[in-house]
């Protein structure tokens, strides 16, 4: 017999021995670790082809945002992105200079970023916004007065925080340049408007594959509209 022959024969075996062995499992993607800048600025977190896709409008001085952030961060990590079911997009809205100012922070540097970030500032909220309790007027002064730049600087020194951007490994240098970054500015500036042509009016509010909810500002009434779009 060739050794052609053998080889063949050989060849044949070794394909038959494999015929009844399952095919490796298919290697799917990280859906929580991969994020995206979206062309209106917002970032996305999770698969870009999910089927359901969910737009949250958030304002960091809003306290059913951090609620929400609270509520929903694990389970839709969970049950939702990590299966490639939904994707996550945060867009902001800007309600005042103290808002804008959180937001050039979370938006500081590459959107790898940004989802931790923002559960930083949304998780810490209740703390890092008690300025606001006992405001005085010479604080309201330098909040509201002077060039933007020195007011943004201002407000992250008020409110600690270069120390909430620092746990993420950011120095005052890197966060002042963020916050003197007027085209990042203008840009939240334009997400927000953007947000109100759409009709959001108050925040935390979502968008379920582009449609407007209504009546919704909670996990527990959002989860529900997922899962009847799933």
């Amino acid at each position: 017999m060739s050794i052609y022959r053998i080889s063949g024969l050989l060849l044949v075996a070794a394909l038959s021995l494999g015929a009844g062995k399952p095919a490796p499992a298919p290697v799917h993607a990280n859906w929580n670790a991969t994020i995206a800048l979206t062309p209106g600025g917002g970032h996305l977190l999770g698969n870009p082809a999910a089927p359901v896709k969910l737009v949250e409008y958030i304002s960091y001085t809003c306290p059913h945002c951090a609620h929400f952030e609270v509520q929903a961060d694990g389970a839709l990590r969970v049950g939702y992105i990590a299966p490639g079911k939904v994707s996550v997009e945060v867009r902001h809205m800007l309600r005042d200079p103290i808002d804008l100012t959180v937001a050039m922070l979370t938006n500081c540097g590459p959107p790898s970023k940004f989802f931790l970030n923002h559960a930083a500032f949304m998780r810490s909220q209740s703390t890092w916004i008690q300025p606001l309790v006992s405001v005085t007027p010479a604080q309201q002064q330098r909040w509201g007065s002077g060039d933007p730049v020195t007011r943004r600087r201002h407000i992250a020194t008020d409110f600690h925080l270069y120390q909430i951007i620092a746990t993420r490994g950011y120095d005052r240098i890197t966060a002042d340049r963020c916050l003197a970054d007027q085209a990042m500015a203008e840009r939240l500036a334009k997400q927000a408007e953007a947000g109100s042509a759409l009709g959001v009016d108050s925040t935390p509010s979502f968008l379920l594959n582009e449609l407007l909810l209504t009546g919704t500002s909670d996990w527990r009434s959002l989860a529900p509209q997922i899962d009847a779009r799933l």
